[in-house]
């Protein structure tokens, strides 16, 4: 790289809360190329004060950590400091530590089985203003892409031969209206709701609306009140 010698170093804060990690990754980015380590935090708290001190190129930002954790951190240092990426360097590559960080704003994000030459590209792929993500974290969010929609649920057929509006008039009842109520509700007469009523009695075998309102719990059309 005829240019990489010429370019001044990407400055790089490294936010990890074990201090033999962060230690380590350290000595490591010390030895490549291109790359200038200037601070290092123990939680995200620390890694927003030293990015609004330091104002780093990047920041290689662990996920799991106490006080403020990775998403939180990279969130405000997106928002308070948007002349600073986040690269996230984690051992977590699920859908629920992946998804949030690059929700948060984070444009890189690799494991800590990721070589140095990975950081490196990573690094310079996010200040080119490309992402940086691991083979194995393209893989993820491609097949995530790529998974169908999955379907609606399709709404359960009424019980005993009911139709809609007689379903819905029995749950109405369920919910303790009165036939004046129902009828106001689905803006239809009293002698229709009596009507649907009766119908839905015949069909069920149900004799009162107290056996109605036992049917249309047992039926789960109503769902018991909670709290």
């Amino acid at each position: 790289m005829t240019e990489g010698a010429e370019q001044k170093p990407a400055s790089v804060v490294v936010a990890d809360d074990q201090t033999v990690v962060r230690e380590g990754i350290v000595m490591l980015l010390g030895l490549l190329p291109g790359i200038e380590v200037v601070g290092a935090a123990g939680d995200g708290e620390e890694a927003v004060r030293l990015v609004a001190e330091l104002a780093p190129d990047v920041v290689l930002m662990d996920l799991r950590m106490p006080r403020c954790d990775g998403v939180e951190a990279t969130r405000r240092i997106r928002a308070e400091h948007p002349g600073t990426q986040v690269v996230v360097l984690t051992t977590y590559a699920d859908d629920e530590s992946l998804f949030p960080a690059l929700r948060a704003g984070a444009r890189g994000y690799l494991t800590k089985d990721a070589g140095g030459d990975e950081i490196v590209r990573a690094v310079q792929s996010v200040l080119s203003g490309d992402a940086g993500l691991s083979p194995s974290v393209q893989r993820r969010l491609l097949e995530r892409l790529s998974a169908p929609e999955p379907e609606p649920p399709v709404p359960a057929a009424p019980p005993d031969g009911l139709t809609m509006r007689e379903t819905e008039v029995l749950t109405l009842i369920a919910e303790g209206l009165s036939n004046q109520e129902i009828a106001r509700r689905l803006q239809v007469s009293t002698a229709t709701v009596k009507t649907h009523i009766n119908n839905l009695f015949t069909k069920t075998g149900l004799k009162d609306r107290a056996q109605a309102v036992r049917y249309a719990y047992g039926k789960g059309l109503v769902r018991p009140p909670t709290g």
